[in-house]
């Protein structure tokens, strides 16, 4: 202030002179700036309204987006089954190929089909018979016992299919549809192999000759099959192991899906459990906190020959549903939840060939040679 007034008296302007103009600048800067922040503040009488947002409803897969493809219900949702355990909880869903009963789904999903039910759309159920399970494709064609005159998907080309296209799929294991978009050029994918879900101690127990377990991953196949840190791994599909690279070759060489036993050593005591491998990749994204934040990936989510990417929101019980254009024609099945913004489905070209072959062999088994 001294130096303002000092400046000022140089200036020839009167001490008093100064505070009173001083005093003008301050109090218009106070009101100019008031102004501001009352236009800023939202508990302001007079603050602006907030920008009006879309509902809930019709920010995702809500009634009013998914009115524009209620007419496609008849292609894919009477046309999706849900497979169940015997005690009626969701496993995956199916797809109708066959008047007569036939279906598809997703073959890790269900490695005894025997011990599942098929549910209709209609509330109909019925057990079901394995035709032919193709682990290449990680299909299995079943056939709903007692059940005919069932109304089967109507296959289109997956070929021509753009990236951006819209497409139609069922969800909550078929009980609703749900749209999004073809979101990747159609593609190989490499399989890295199945896995337990275990970390191994690299050096052998000096008590026992085996391969101790120093960490499991989460939801694992190994958690969920009852294996614990410090157990000890004897043996491996029939198999002895003493080292943990014969682990990781045994399980490795296996397919997603596939059940193994395990025999080990829990203090003292041995035990043996029964193991539903994982791929490789679904174990390192849970291990890394993935899994937890999507509502899940599936057991096999790799080792496919050709794939149809699209970014429809469904669950792991989802695969083995169609996937539609909005012409209704039928162009893949759901085969693997990747991740939270990622589903592969199997192209019809890579299936449809292979599965009206073994319809028409079960249709028409060969006759039986009387041997002399």
């Amino acid at each position: 202030m001294k130096n303002a007034e000092t400046c000022a008296r140089a200036s020839g302007i009167s001490t008093s002179s100064f505070e009173l103009r001083h005093s003008f600048v301050i109090r218009k800067f106070v009101i100019r700036h008031s102004a501001v922040l009352l236009l800023l503040s939202p508990f302001s009488a007079h603050a602006e309204s907030p920008r009006p947002t879309l509902p809930p409803e019709q920010r995702t897969n809500g009634r009013q987006t998914l009115a524009a493809v209620m007419q496609l219900k008849p292609l894919t949702l009477e046309c999706a089954a849900r497979i169940e355990s015997v005690l009626g909880r969701p496993i995956c869903t199916a797809t109708i190929v066959g008047a007569e009963g036939y279906l598809l789904t997703k073959a890790s999903e269900v490695p005894d089909l025997g011990k599942a039910t098929v549910r209709l759309a209609d509330g109909r159920t019925a057990p079901l018979r394995e035709v032919h399970r193709d682990v290449r494709l990680d299909l299995v064609l079943a056939q709903a016992v007692g059940l005919t005159g069932l109304q089967a998907v109507s296959f289109g080309a997956a070929k021509p299919l753009a990236l951006g296209q819209w497409l139609c799929s069922t969800a909550d294991v078929g009980k609703e549809p749900r749209i999004g978009i073809v979101s990747a050029q159609r593609r190989r994918i490499p399989g890295t192999g199945a896995a337990l879900g275990i970390r191994m101690d690299e050096k052998t127990p000096k008590e026992v000759k085996g391969v101790r377990i120093i960490g499991i991953a989460s939801e694992s196949p190994a958690e969920i099959a009852g294996l614990q840190e410090n157990d000890v791994l004897l043996n491996i599909a029939g198999v002895a192991v003493a080292q943990y690279r014969r682990v990781h070759e045994l399980v490795n060489k296996r397919q997603p899906g596939e059940v193994i036993e395990v025999r080990y050593l829990r203090k003292d005591k041995e035990e043996t459990c029964r193991v539903r491998l994982a791929s490789r990749t679904k174990v390192l994204q849970n291990w890394e906190g993935e899994d937890f934040a999507n509502g899940g990936i599936s057991l096999r989510s790799d080792n496919f020959p050709e794939v149809l990417q699209h970014d429809i929101p469904l669950y792991p019980a989802d695969m083995g549903g169609p996937v539609a254009t909005l012409e209704g024609k039928v162009v893949g099945i759901n085969i693997a939840r990747v991740d939270r913004v990622t589903t592969f489905a199997l192209p019809v070209e890579a299936f449809w060939p292979e599965v009206q072959k073994w319809m028409q062999a079960d249709s028409h088994p060969p006759k039986a040679v009387l041997v002399k």
